[in-house]
Formats: structure tokens, sequence, C-alpha cells
């Protein structure tokens, strides 16, 4: 579709669904004006009864528009309220958004035709004749309805309107672009970077200081390694300066004996895994990887080696988002840690692995059970807000159902001594509006990656069966 592109500021009308999902979305839009339908109101009073974040979402965009509206006395609703002297900061954080357009109103009816069939008391159609209208009065200027529900910009689409996705939250372009946390050395890797190079011992642990070309492409916690069958290599970032660098040989967590709560890294990807998890260093950890690559297991196995075993952490709190796959089964009996259990299948299973209950008597297995669960709490994430945990092991699965907000909200709550680990696989995404590229493991992941108490690792080789292998990459 042809678009004559002016100089005028545009003209974004502004879906229900873009301020449920981001209240601020009102002060993204730089110079550019934004129209409100008043259906959009009419939703967003519908929408802010209840405790889910659509709810908070609603009512936080509902204050903000009340701001606007009574920032000053001689507000005139018919030309818009300014917004460029408005210093918004979202809820934790100092990050200012500024933005120099003006902020319009439905105050008419609209007497624009929609083609037979759509019924104009529809609110997405309601929301679609004011754009239309928009686009017959402002003739010179480019008319853009911004929504994340896709059948309304297919609609939008066919009527005629330039429509976008709301793509401000996203954290990249293309999900290809995350980072991987692994870098390839390639074969003639020590030709360019070994011959200025030191390397000496402390405790036990080599490492070696680096200058060459490839150096600046890193970052702290990068795992790099080459793949020489012959003389493999595997090393851990310590710290990047320009083009020199620190790196420490990875521990071989593949062989038998550095098992983890009995557990063998069976990849070079699990071996990286299991080098940061059990680094006391790295506060935060994110792994990202399909089904049967091992992310829950390990990270329980190194959870259990350093609380039980090492004791550097007094308890293990392991939470999830409650995102259900098919139908919902209704409101569940107990207590907290009882609520959750259903929701905890992943947990159950790879406690059975860690604890096996070959040769031992019934009490032998109950007696096993109550001393793990004397370590692992469940907890819920709707009971989070508030609270600090001190010196406490944190895992935060199914992390990519997870917004951006949420993330921050659980990551902060975490005190001196605590480590906090990320599970997720974004191909897996269940929660309305969030994509690979919004999804809050990408947005941890990204920003996170500069610093060097956090590590990284996306988990690509299955080892659950060849039944799961051929599923996955075939189904």
């Amino acid at each position: 579709m042809n678009r004559e592109i002016t100089d005028k500021p545009r003209i974004f009308v502004i879906d229900t669904n873009v301020l449920m999902h981001d209240p601020s979305a009102i002060f993204r839009f730089s110079e550019h004006d934004i129209y409100i339908p008043m259906t959009v109101l009419e939703e967003l009073d519908a929408g802010k009864k209840g405790m889910s974040e659509v709810s908070r979402n609603a009512r936080q965009a509902s204050r903000f528009i009340d701001q606007l509206m009574f920032a000053k006395d001689d507000i005139n609703i018919e030309e818009g309220l300014p917004l460029e002297k408005n210093k918004w900061t979202e809820a934790g954080s100092d990050s200012i958004l500024p933005s120099s357009g003006k902020l319009f109103f439905q105050t008419k009816v609209t007497d624009s035709q929609l083609p037979n069939g759509l019924p104009g008391s529809k609110p997405d159609n309601t929301i679609l004749s004011y754009a239309l209208l928009l686009k017959e009065t402002y003739s010179d200027r480019e008319v853009t309805l911004i929504s994340k529900d896709i059948n309304m910009r297919i609609k939008a689409t066919i009527l005629g309107l330039h429509v976008e996705d709301y793509n401000n939250d996203q954290v990249l372009d293309d999900i290809e672009l995350l980072y991987t946390g692994t870098f390839n050395l390639g074969t003639d890797f020590w030709d360019t970077h070994g011959k200025e190079m030191d390397s000496w011992q402390e405790e036990g642990r080599t490492f070696y200081r680096i200058k060459g070309p490839e150096v600046p492409k890193w970052y702290p916690r990068n795992c790099i390694y080459t793949e020489d069958e012959e003389q493999p290599f595997q090393a851990v970032v310590q710290s990047v300066d320009d083009d020199e660098a620190v790196i420490e040989v990875a521990t071989d967590y593949m062989h038998k004996g550095h098992a983890v709560w009995g557990i063998s890294a069976r990849n070079y990807e699990q071996n990286f895994a299991l080098n940061l998890l059990m680094d006391p260093e790295i506060d935060f950890i994110s792994i990202q990887g399909t089904a049967g690559t091992g992310k829950t297991l390990l990270t329980l196995a190194a959870a259990l080696e350093q609380t039980v075993e090492l004791q550097l952490y007094k308890e293990v709190i392991m939470t999830r988002v409650t995102v259900s796959v098919g139908e919902d089964i209704g409101f569940l009996p107990g207590t907290e840690e009882e609520k959750m259990t259903p929701w905890m299948g992943a947990l159950m299973d790879n406690l059975e692995v860690l604890a096996p209950a070959d040769g031992q008597d019934e009490w032998g297995q109950a007696a096993t059970k109550d001393i793990l669960a004397r370590w692992i709490k469940i907890r819920s994430l709707n009971f989070m807000r508030g609270r600090t945990f001190l010196n406490k092991f944190i895992i935060i699965d199914e992390a990519q159902n997870l917004t951006p907000k949420q993330m921050k909200t659980l990551i902060t709550r975490a005190g001196p001594g605590t480590k906090v680990v990320c599970l997720g696989n974004v191909a897996q995404i269940d929660t309305p509006y969030l994509t690979e590229t919004s999804s809050g493991i990408t947005y941890v992941v990204d920003h996170f990656k500069d610093w060097s108490h956090s590590g990284h690792i996306t988990l690509t080789i299955g080892e659950r069966s060849r039944l799961a292998d051929y599923a996955s990459e075939k189904l």
C-alpha cells in the first residue's frame, strides 16, 4: 500500500489493548499527536476491575490521562492536552518519557460509513470508524491506527487505513539478533591472538590475558569455545577492556569427577551453563532454550549443590507464571504452596532424577522427599511485590511469559547474597500481546549482557530423548 509521507506530525489512533499493555504508550510518540476514541475510555473503565496485570495497567492509563487533563486550569480539550512539559516516570525507575505532541479525545459522533457487515456498535468497528473520520478530516497528514490485535489490524488494512503494531516495547527488531552467550573462536584464533598472551593460575584455576581483533566482540561472562575435536577449548570471559580480555578456562563438568548433585553435562552448552550456575560471583543468570535441553535439571542440581552441600544459600525458591496451555481447571484448594504444586510438574519430574528411588524402601524415599522439601520452597508470583529475599537461590521458570515490568519486579526482590536464575523458551509464549522480541526474558538478556556479575547461555542441543528431539525438529 503506497502512503504519502508528509513533514507534518503524524496522527496516531490508539487501541485499548495498547494502553492495557503499556500505560505509558501515550508518551512514546515523540512530536506526533495521539487521538483516543471514546470507546477506548469505556473499555479502560470496564477493564480496571481486578488485580491482574491488565487491570493495573488500565487503572494506570486512566491516571495518566487524568493527570494530563487537570495539570492546568486553562486546559482546552478541543485544542489537545500538551505533553511536552510533563515528565513521567515508570514505576520504580527514573527514565523520563518526553513527548512534544498533543493528546486529543473523540468529542463528536463519527459520520464515516463502514462497509455492510461491520456494525458500528461493536467497539473495534467504532474505533475503525473514528480512524476513517480522522483520515478524511486531515487529508494532509498521515493517520495511523496502533493496535496489538491482529484481527483489528487486518480489518483496518482492508478498509484502507494505515495500521501498525505497537513496537516501542520491543527489545530487538529480530529475535535472531538476541545475545546467545556463546562465541565460536574459529580455527585460526590462536594464530591471531596467541602472540601477546599471558597465563597464570590461582587456586587451581587457569587464566589467560588475550589481545586481538575478536576481543571487542565479547561480553563479560561470554562463553567462548573452539570446535577442534583433538584439542577442544572452552573458557568464560571474566572481563573485557577494549581489545584486551581476561578469560578463565571452564571447569569440565562433563567429567564424572566434577558432577553437580550427581548430574554431569552432556554437551558443551550444558557445561557452560553449569560453569555459570556454579560461579558464586554471578548474581543473575538467564538460560534460554527449547524443550529437553536441560534448563530446569541443571539449575536445580546447581541450586541443591550450593544450598545443601556448600551452604552458600539458605534455601531454593522456585516460582513461575501460572498461564495454562489449555482450559483453566478452576480454583485450587490448599495453601499457597499446595495451589502452586500443579504448576510445578517440571520441578517434580526433575526431583525424581535428582533424588532417585532406586534401592530405597518407602521410608527412605519419604525421608529423601522431606529433606528436599526442607530446602526447596514453591512460591507464587502474585505475592512477590514488597518482599526481599536474603541469601536465597531463586529460580524463575517459564520466564518467557513475563512482561519486562513483571521481570523487573521479581529481580528487584533480590537482597544481599541472593542469586536469581531465569529459565525460558521464547518459542513457547502463552501470554497475550507478548512476542519473542518483547518478552521479559528477551528484555533481561539484552539489558544484562554488559554486566560482569551476570551470565547468559542459549541451549540448543536436546538431551531428553530421541523421540523428543525428533518431535521438536519435525512437528
